[in-house]
């Protein structure tokens, strides 16, 4: 891969990756709850899950999945779902003011679980597959073996993606300090969870 398609791929990320979505929304959310220390288990779990999803679109997954009648709206209605859920506990979640001081007041909630809710958030977007395998080979050099290429720009969409979950996070505990009133809490409960729902209609709706 020459340096400067490289360097293309690295700005073209930089804005799809900083654009909100539900990973960045998750990982902001659980800063706000948690901390910023215990987000980076949100982080981690999110982070995971893009980089399968781009492997395994590198893999050709993504070709597997539109080839096989009916798998992918599965995937699809599956994930919308999930989202869904989220959208719900949010709204129905309890407007107990922020605790501004990390690791104390913070919801009782295991290490696992912060994980695997966050990787099941970055899993559940079948499209994120099928967008991976249209954007990716784009910046495939045909003339050189294409898996080292692959994985450079897997390693790169992953640098890209962990900076701004931090940038999320940091933006996160910057909120925390305006949800210490519990009507400012429930506020916000309402917001993510409209954000989450509207992230799931929008899935369910998608056909591609």
């Amino acid at each position: 891969m020459a340096f400067h398609t490289w360097w293309l791929f690295v700005v073209t990320v930089f804005f799809i990756s900083g654009s909100p979505g539900p990973n960045m929304l998750h990982v902001m959310t659980r800063s706000v709850e948690l901390g910023l220390a215990r987000s980076i288990l949100a982080m981690t779990g999110c982070f995971i899950a893009v980089v399968s999803l781009l492997t395994a679109s590198a893999l050709g997954l993504a070709a597997l999945l539109t080839a096989l009648p009916g798998a992918f709206t599965v995937l699809r209605v599956a994930g919308a779902g999930y989202l869904l859920w989220l959208g719900y506990k949010a709204w129905i979640a309890k407007d107990a003011p922020v605790d501004l001081t990390e690791g104390q007041g913070a919801p009782v909630i295991s290490d696992w679980r912060i994980f695997r809710t966050a990787f099941t958030v970055g899993i559940s977007n079948p499209k994120a597959l099928v967008f991976a395998a249209a954007f990716l080979p784009q910046f495939i050099d045909a003339s050189h073996p294409e898996l080292p290429q692959f994985a450079i720009m897997v390693a790169t969409f992953g640098v890209i993606e962990i900076s701004w979950f931090f940038i999320y996070a940091l933006g996160g505990r910057s909120i925390a300090a305006a949800l210490t009133r519990p009507a400012l809490k429930t506020l916000f409960n309402r917001v993510t969870g409209g954000v989450f729902v509207a992230f799931g209609i929008a899935m369910l709706g998608s056909r591609t």
